[in-house]
């Protein structure tokens, strides 16, 4: 006879998904029970079990994703309850099965609020709105929760004004449907809108049980009124959620956005509990205002307190590297990205194909790019990109034939990186027919970036008269930078004096200040031996005060920790050659060296 244990015993009725939590290393099927140890195998069967028990039993299985065996025991069960048919569509639900789960809640005898809310929230998790708008519609009594799913769905589909009108609509309101609607506001760039509903919502009184309203009224705030904002990190105060670390976060986010760093630490140094998100706000609002070394260095330090960084750390802390150009920084990142598991993220390996292409380590980026488990648009984008902008032309074209065959549909980034190909690989027919080809398709919209490559891709390969022509024929008015790029091709192409020169007028007509044409237009000259046109060029520069930005250079640190420098060319004035000649230096420019 099977013992029970005490605990066990204790009970008047065991069912076998209690026991299983009782007994050591024992095995729980729908149909029996295995205990080790015991005499011939201890099978207990399960016939016996009540609807409670299986119940149980269908919600340890969904939450295994074990789907299948699930609906075999609520198949099996010979009476069942509200409870048993809502957890059985909502696990279908959960394991991305609308169609038996729509089986399901079709066949279900006396639907209830609970059933009908959870399908409706499986059609909106699944874009089925009109689906969606039925079952609600069916609700007899909806109570708040049904209304709050309904609204969360309309902003989480786009649908903005229907769900700002459904929650007019709404006779009872909580902090929940508040929140709902101002962070869908926020989330659709309607800032002012949100933050209307937010200052409506604090005359109820309402704020003091939404710590998350309070963090949507302040991202809503970094981009419209930053004064409001000040108000609400008082609310923050006041209301006690200063420790919490979203609000801590939402409060860095905030003054990052608000390009007031000071404050933002501050917020960061009164937080008491500097978990990962605290950390990782701090971290990614230093990269948003151009600080990427104390960015890094705030990664630094989370990595050395022992807090594990996420998705977002990682990301921020390699946006950062490729800003610096920093390659041996972006190998540590990777190698601690690898260590937590993060080395075939999605939106890590993204940022890293960035980072090694801006390095000029195209083929970590490659490898990188391979290992990749679900790629997406992104993944794509940013790999055809990369090799575009090195100079391998074929090899982005390859990229984006595997992108084709793999039903990922290209976009307005896509259609850049390939007629960035083009140009710098010199493929003229290719760049035509590109061109063409998202011209015609509709779906991706036609911008001023990819004219402005189309008469590169043509000037570079010496079709100067035809590029001018595009310019002038292309259905959008061309501004400095689309005429800058035929100047430029001229240059490079070292002919096609007479289109630079056309080109020239035109942008010096748009943007009389543009250094770069001045430059551009000096340089080509240069080449075609007009000196006195050189000369004239210059002095048109000095009168109308335009100064070029000073060049610069890179010089690595050593590995065992130097320093990288930055050396700077200036033009010198006439009045400081004298000094700098007694010097034995040159008397037309200097270099500056400026450390990293």
């Amino acid at each position: 006879m099977l013992r029970l244990p005490a605990k066990a015993r204790s009970l008047k009725r065991v069912s076998i998904v209690n026991l299983a939590g009782c007994v050591p290393g024992m095995v729980v099927n729908h149909t029996y029970a295995t205990i080790p140890g015991e005499a011939g195998g201890g099978i207990v069967r399960a016939s016996w079990m009540d609807v409670v028990g299986r119940t149980k039993m269908i919600k340890e299985y969904v939450q295994r994703r074990m789907l299948k065996d699930a609906l075999q025991v609520f198949d099996e069960m010979p009476q069942r309850d509200a409870v048993s048919w809502n957890l059985t569509i909502k696990g279908c639900l959960d394991c991305g099965e609308l169609d038996a789960a729509v089986r399901l809640f079709d066949e279900m005898p006396g639907k209830n609020i609970v059933s009908r809310t959870t399908m409706m929230n499986g059609y909106l998790r699944f874009g089925r709105l009109e689906m969606a708008e039925e079952v609600f519609r069916q609700i007899p009594h909806k109570d708040t929760a049904a209304w709050n799913s309904m609204i969360n769905g309309y902003f989480d589909n786009g649908r903005v004004d229907d769900g700002v009108k459904l929650f007019e609509e709404m006779p009872m309101r909580d902090a929940i449907s508040w929140t709902s609607v101002i962070s869908g506001l926020e989330r659709h760039g309607r800032n002012s809108e949100a933050l209307a509903c937010f200052k409506k919502m604090m005359s109820f009184h309402l704020v003091a049980s939404a710590s998350a309203t309070l963090c949507s009224a302040l991202k809503a705030c970094a981009s419209c009124d930053l004064s409001l904002g000040f108000q609400v990190h008082a609310c923050v105060v006041k209301l006690g959620y200063a420790s919490d670390p979203y609000s801590s976060a939402s409060l860095i986010t905030f003054y990052a956005n608000g390009k007031d760093m000071r404050h933002a630490c501050r917020a960061f140094d009164e937080s008491l509990d500097k978990n990962v998100v605290v950390r990782t706000a701090l971290l990614t609002g230093y990269g948003s205002n151009g600080e990427h070394h104390d960015a890094l260095e705030v990664f630094r330090s989370m990595v050395q307190m022992g807090v594990a960084p996420n998705q977002s750390s990682f990301t921020s802390a390699l946006n950062s590297c490729s800003e610096l150009e920093s390659h041996d920084k972006g190998l540590i990142i990777h190698a601690a990205a690898v260590k937590l598991g993060f080395e075939a993220d999605t939106f890590v390996s993204n940022s890293l194909i960035v980072m090694y292409s801006k390095c000029g380590h195209v083929g970590c980026a490659v490898r990188t790019f391979g290992a990749i488990e679900a790629r997406n648009l992104v993944s794509w984008n940013s790999i055809i990109v990369s090799l575009a902008q090195h100079g391998f032309g074929l090899w982005s074209f390859a990229f984006f034939s595997r992108m084709m065959r793999a039903g990922v549909e290209p976009d307005e980034i896509t259609f850049t990186g390939l007629m960035c190909a083009c140009s710098h690989s010199g493929m003229l027919r290719k760049g035509r027919l590109v061109f063409r080809y998202f011209s015609e398709l509709g779906s991706v919209a036609v911008s001023l970036e990819h004219c402005s490559l189309m008469a590169s891709v043509l000037a570079r390969c010496g079709e100067f008269d035809e590029a001018e022509r595009f310019i002038l024929t292309m259905p959008l008015e061309p501004n400095a930078a689309v005429w800058l790029s035929l100047l430029s091709a001229c240059c490079a192409h070292q002919s096609g004096v007479k289109v630079a020169e056309r080109a020239a007028d035109q942008i010096f007509k748009l943007d009389p200040l543009y250094a770069a044409t001045y430059t551009l237009l000096s340089n080509l000259y240069a080449l075609a031996d007009r000196w006195s046109d050189v000369a004239r060029i210059r002095n048109l520069m000095r009168q109308k005060s335009v100064t070029k930005p000073p060049g610069c250079s890179w010089q690595l640190g050593s590995p065992q920790g130097g320093k990288a420098q930055l050396h700077l060319v200036r033009q010198v004035p006439s009045d400081d050659r004298s000094d700098i000649s007694k010097a034995g230096l040159p008397t037309r420019e200097v270099c500056v060296e400026l450390e990293e």
